[in-house]
């Protein structure tokens, strides 16, 4: 069953075919399965190919959901990836770690919950888009990062570059970040909150690195002010004033484990 996708040219090819395969082999299996990471960034955004926003894409990212882990292993296996035994031991509940020795390449797979410096619900909403999880989780994954590095700077740029940002989406639309649910999760989860509003007016810090001209730095500006006060303006949940009290006397993410690569 082949897979079109539109924008997957530009690609690096390795990456991008290896990204079809797993994904139409998915498809004929009855699984669903998305990409997230840096390849589903770069398949959203042309502005991923700007010389001051490329990257490389060594590995592959997917999501699934957690009652197909059983075909989704057995998936990977067919396709000849080797599991991380001691890692998929501890988390295969929510994630699985797959190696391909031959092309030194590693497929990551969570189920369910994205659980890194903040925890995200997304396996509900993997039907939102055909390839890859909803273009405003991809935002939320690097928007959640505590410490971000350049590389996801890189990736925040291009997604709010090429993206509007809306109150609300109509359904079907996948190319619009929907700021009212980040704002509804945030309102709920102070923590997520206070991560999302640091990484936000960051960004503005980084933009003189990537040659913007004067019209585009002033959008891409006017996004990141839309999407703060969209946040900021939600009515918050009880949960949320009782963590508020607390404040940063108490850290407010989790550090994220690195897997060991076998």
């Amino acid at each position: 069953m082949n897979i079109n996708f539109r924008s997957f040219v530009v690609l690096q090819a390795p990456i991008a075919e290896e990204a079809k395969r797993v994904l139409s082999e998915a498809k004929a299996r009855g699984i669903v399965l998305r990409l997230f990471g840096g390849v589903a960034i770069k398949y959203h955004c042309p502005s991923a190919s700007h010389r001051a926003l490329q990257r490389a894409y060594p590995d592959l990212d997917f999501f699934g959901t957690k009652k197909q882990g059983r075909l989704i292993r057995r998936l990977f296996t067919d396709l000849e990836y080797q599991p991380n035994q001691r890692f998929n031991a501890l988390h295969g509940d929510t994630r699985l770690i797959y190696e391909d020795p031959v092309n030194q390449r590693v497929a990551d797979v969570f189920l369910d919950v994205f659980k890194m410096c903040h925890i995200l619900q997304i396996g509900k909403r993997l039907e939102l888009d055909e390839y890859t999880i909803p273009i405003t989780d991809l935002l939320l994954t690097k928007l959640q990062i505590v410490e971000v590095n350049e590389k996801d700077i890189r990736d925040l740029v291009a997604i709010l570059q090429d993206h509007p940002v809306a109150a609300s989406v109509q359904p079907g639309d996948r190319e619009t970040i929907d700021a009212g649910y980040i704002a509804e999760l945030c309102s709920g989860d102070w923590g997520l909150e206070k991560t999302v509003t640091l990484t936000l007016k960051k960004i503005p810090n980084f933009l003189p690195r990537y040659d913007l001209d004067p019209q585009t730095k002033t959008g891409f500006e006017g996004k990141i002010t839309q999407l703060l006060t969209t946040v900021s303006g939600r009515q918050k949940s009880l949960k949320w004033k009782l963590r508020d009290a607390v404040g940063e006397r108490v850290r407010w993410y989790d550090l994220p484990e690195v897997p060991i690569r076998t």
